[in-house]
């Protein structure tokens, strides 16, 4: 399984057939210039709420690429109203899987702490963050959030291999929360987003770092465009 930075909170997850895009933020995204809309061509988008540094590509990346949309209930009729079908609305407490061929990912919907406005000032329900399992491999996207006990339980139930947390304070969680999320996902391996950004998000990467490896985790801050690693 692949794993790509694209900027901010979006990712795209490779797992054979299977290509998960989570949270397109990418022409808006200066820091994201060099990231070719047309060459990610998704099976499924995946959206964790409806600001719009998360949901600001969907429609475009959408229409390219004829992918599945799977989004909080809002959300999901925001974007049917669009034109769209293939629209699964889910809410936290869904547990389904993404299937292309014999190529599969087992997906939970979990809580987030946050709030959620689409971009026409329409209401966007409730935020929720993703458990997405690539035949063994466990991936937390924790979307927008603060710190939460929610965090105990997906360590409980579907302890993930990696997780995927915001790290830039104002809006959601900081790096110094990491240690925390780390013991109760039971997940040493961290990819920070959500941070650098913007100016109210901007972060000391060397105290980031720190921070992260003095509580026995690991910290990857990747490149706009790299792939972290393959991971088997």
């Amino acid at each position: 399984m692949e794993l790509t930075y694209l900027g901010h909170s979006c990712f795209l997850l490779i797992s054979g057939g299977l290509r998960v895009l989570i949270d397109p933020f990418i022409s808006p995204n200066p820091l994201a210039k060099d990231v070719s809309l047309e060459g990610l061509a998704p099976t499924h988008v995946l959206l964790t709420h409806g600001h719009e540094d998360h949901v600001a590509d969907a429609e475009h990346v959408l229409r390219l690429s004829g992918a599945q949309l799977v989004a909080p209930y809002e959300v999901a009729m925001w974007m049917g109203s669009k034109g769209f079908d293939d629209v699964m609305p889910v809410n936290p407490g869904a547990d389904f899987r993404l299937q292309l061929g014999d190529d599969t990912a087992n997906v939970r919907v979990v809580g987030a702490v946050h709030s959620s406005t689409l971009p026409d000032g329409t209401p966007g329900g409730v935020p929720c963050g993703f458990v997405l399992d690539f035949e063994g491999t466990r991936v937390y996207h924790a979307g927008d959030t603060d710190l939460s006990m929610e965090m105990e339980l997906i360590g409980r139930l579907w302890s993930p291999d990696w997780a995927l947390l915001p790290i830039g304070g104002t809006f959601t969680m900081g790096y110094a929360d990491v240690p925390a999320a780390m013991d109760m996902l039971r997940c040493r391996k961290v990819v920070g987003m959500h941070y650098d950004t913007f100016p109210p998000i901007a972060i000391d990467r060397e105290a980031a770092f720190s921070t992260v490896r003095d509580a026995g985790g690991e910290l990857h801050l990747p490149e706009i465009g790299s792939v972290l690693e393959t991971v088997n």
